[in-house]
């Protein structure tokens, strides 16, 4: 075994077994009151009969599209599949599964001051981040290990983002159904406050955080971490031989230590929150980059690629702070759309769309220098590596969004508890860090998304052209701009991001529909006067089965477009749908994210103002957000998942489809 793969799967189990002292660390904390616990459990009761339903319905899927594999690729490839399936929703299942006790822990850790409910949410956020990465490069290092061959694997990195595609699309109905909902009529018709008892919803909302958040980010990081590293070792094996496999997994492995030191340097200590948190990211990206030298001098022999691995670090760093710029209430965006709430939702709503489409420009910006500066430095196999570089601090990544699901239910827990309001201010302040924190890490999810996916485009050209010196055509196929099978499958590419956020946008619609019927039907009941008591078992039920039922039509979108294109109009127009979606997709999901949070967080600092709430502001600011809650944790984010299962269906069926395609 070379010292590479010892190195990559040692770092592997460190980042597992760090994510254990973790666990031991958080649940030793302070549970909390009776009426704290009661509600936590709830929370994870609701949590787990979601994921338990939800994965019965995914590995349905998964068995059914393994056969097929296995009959029409090979078994190799079914084997990895299902590893690459199962690993990514264990991710997932042990993430949630701390969230939803961090929560209670970090608001009574808030009893007694902000450090300790910061390092408790911290801690319990870790966990999931540094799950994710162990087992990710541990399963993709092995896998090298045993096959020799990257494309081997490529059927690992098509069952994980099978699974983040999922996760992230009935996360994400689940918990803006219930959110949504709870809203439209606890706040705007009722006048309560956002996590009051009274409202039947409320469990749902909180449960959808974690299923939503925890375990949708998990997955979907988890796959693109999976796709990167087997992208760029595809791309590797073909400029640089085996040294070029081995690179991106010793990156990744060396920046699992960087990470875990990191986490460290997140503390208060006078400094603001958001602040303590980007300390801790940084010291992880100042480590990783010295660390990164010593393993390109080693696995390389030269500097040109450490150069390309600095740029995929700046290209986080721009994206988290770009990202804070538009969403933080901090910046004129976020304000703009409070001062325009004030007109009421309308205006609300033009402002917010406006925030949204504007914030692509920077992002667009970033990615563009960091393709054509990394392809100077080292080809395609230098944007591959940027990539590498840029999702190897995945672990913290991780942890600030998982941070914020946390620090969310934490507030719910202190609200219902009816805790002090010294406590309430508390998690309040960590709640709204949270929301910036998880619109800063989607962004960061989506730009990698977007360098992952156009890494393994680049691996399906080299593919289809070893295929194609395989029967004996010499002449490489070059997709050109003027040529109408390119120019078709762009389109049909571009138009695939729209249809399928159009179908996520509607399955919220009509999950909201429900639990607001259910809510107003409990309200009249007696709730509010205290003649009747919730019955939140009722909502959570809607909408888990609203989550169940419509999953399933977007994803047979994302595996039948790139089949049904590539087998009718041939590899010319397959490419062009792979490099549209990447394109639409990525801005897409950039102004979703973006300008949802942006709503967000201007009704927070309506919120936050003397008499703010009640008001018609304040209501004009809660329809804003209802409109953008879908956009940033439903429909967004779930396209990162969506490019990619497409190039990787691609790059998996390219031999047959050039056997057998029309064209």
């Amino acid at each position: 075994m070379a010292y590479e793969i010892e190195f990559a799967v040692g770092a592997g189990l460190l980042a597992i077994i760090f994510a254990v002292y973790l666990i031991t660390n958080v649940l030793r904390k302070e549970k909390g009151t009776p009426k704290m616990e009661e509600i936590a459990q709830a929370i994870k009761e609701g949590a787990n009969a979601y994921l338990k339903r939800e994965y019965t319905t995914l590995f349905a899927f998964v068995i059914v599209l393994a056969i097929i594999l296995n009959f029409v690729i090979n078994t190799t490839t079914a084997v990895t599949f299902i590893s690459g399936s199962v690993l990514s929703a264990l991710a997932g299942y042990i993430g949630m599964n701390i969230s939803v006790r961090a929560n209670v822990k970090t608001a009574q850790a808030a009893k007694k001051g902000l450090r300790e409910a910061l390092d408790v949410a911290v801690k319990g956020g870790a966990v999931t981040g540094f799950f994710v990465v162990g087992i990710a490069l541990i399963g993709v290092t092995l896998f090298y290990y045993i096959y020799g061959d990257p494309l081997a694997i490529v059927g690992f990195g098509l069952g994980a983002s099978l699974v983040s595609l999922f996760a992230r699309v009935g996360g994400g109905i689940y918990t803006k159904a219930a959110d949504v909902g709870a809203d439209l009529v606890g706040k705007v018709e009722a006048g309560i406050p956002e996590d009051d008892p009274r409202n039947p919803a409320v469990i749902a909302d909180n449960v959808g955080d974690n299923v939503g958040d925890c375990a949708g980010m998990a997955a979907d990081l988890f796959e693109t971490y999976a796709v990167t590293l087997i992208g760029a070792m595809l791309i590797g094996v073909l400029t640089f031989g085996v040294a070029g496999a081995f690179y991106p997994i010793s990156l990744s492995a060396s920046a699992v230590i960087a990470s875990i030191i990191g986490i460290y340097f997140i503390r208060v200590n006078g400094s603001g929150i958001m602040r303590a948190l980007y300390k801790g990211l940084i010291a992880a990206a100042v480590v990783a980059i010295i660390l990164f030298y010593f393993v390109t001098i080693n696995v390389i022999g030269h500097l040109t690629l450490f150069y390309s691995s600095i740029i995929g670090i700046i290209i986080s760093l721009l994206l988290f702070a770009i990202t804070e710029y538009y969403t933080s209430s901090r910046f004129h965006s976020v304000q703009d759309i409070a001062e325009a709430s004030e007109t009421g939702p309308a205006t609300n709503i033009i402002t917010g769309l406006s925030v949204g489409m504007f914030s692509t420009g920077l992002p667009v910006i970033v990615i563009a220098g960091g393709i054509l500066a990394a392809f100077v430095l080292g080809g395609v196999y230098g944007i591959a590596i940027a990539v590498t570089a840029m999702l190897s601090l995945t672990g913290i990544i991780i942890t600030m969004d998982s941070y914020g699901p946390i620090t969310d239910n934490a507030g719910g827990i202190a609200e219902m508890s009816k805790l002090e309001g010294k406590v309430r201010n508390i998690t309040d302040k960590l709640d709204a860090v949270g929301n910036t924190t998880k619109a800063v890490t989607k962004a960061f999810a989506i730009g990698s998304a977007a360098l992952a996916a156009l890494t393994l485009f680049a691996a399906y050209v080299k593919e289809v052209n070893i295929v194609r010196a395989d029967i004996g055509i010499t002449q490489p196929l070059v997709f050109e701009i003027g040529d109408p099978l390119v120019l078709v499958g762009l389109f049909i590419g571009g138009l695939i991001p729209f249809l399928f956020s159009s179908m996520l946008m509607r399955s919220v619609g009509k999950g909201a529909h429900k639990v607001v019927a259910e809510v107003r039907r409990q309200f009249k009941a007696g709730i509010l006067s205290g003649k009747a008591k919730p019955d939140y078992s009722r909502c959570v039920d809607i909408v888990t089965k609203a989550a169940l039922r419509e999953m399933g039509v977007p994803a047979i979108l994302a595996v039948l477009a790139p089949l049904l294109v590539g087998f009718i109009l041939g590899p010319k127009a397959l490419g062009g749908l792979l490099l549209g979606s990447i394109i639409t997709g990525f801005m897409l999901a950039i102004m979703m994210t973006t300008g949802g949070a942006a709503w967000d967080n201007a009704k927070k600092l309506i919120e936050a103002r003397p008499k703010g709430k009640g008001t018609d502001t304040h209501k004009a600011a809660v329809v804003g957000d209802t409109v953008g809650d879908p956009y940033k944790d439903t429909a967004g984010p779930a396209i990162n998942p969506l490019i990619k299962v497409m190039n990787t269906i691609a790059i998996i069926f390219i031999t047959l489809i050039m056997m057998y395609s029309f064209v």
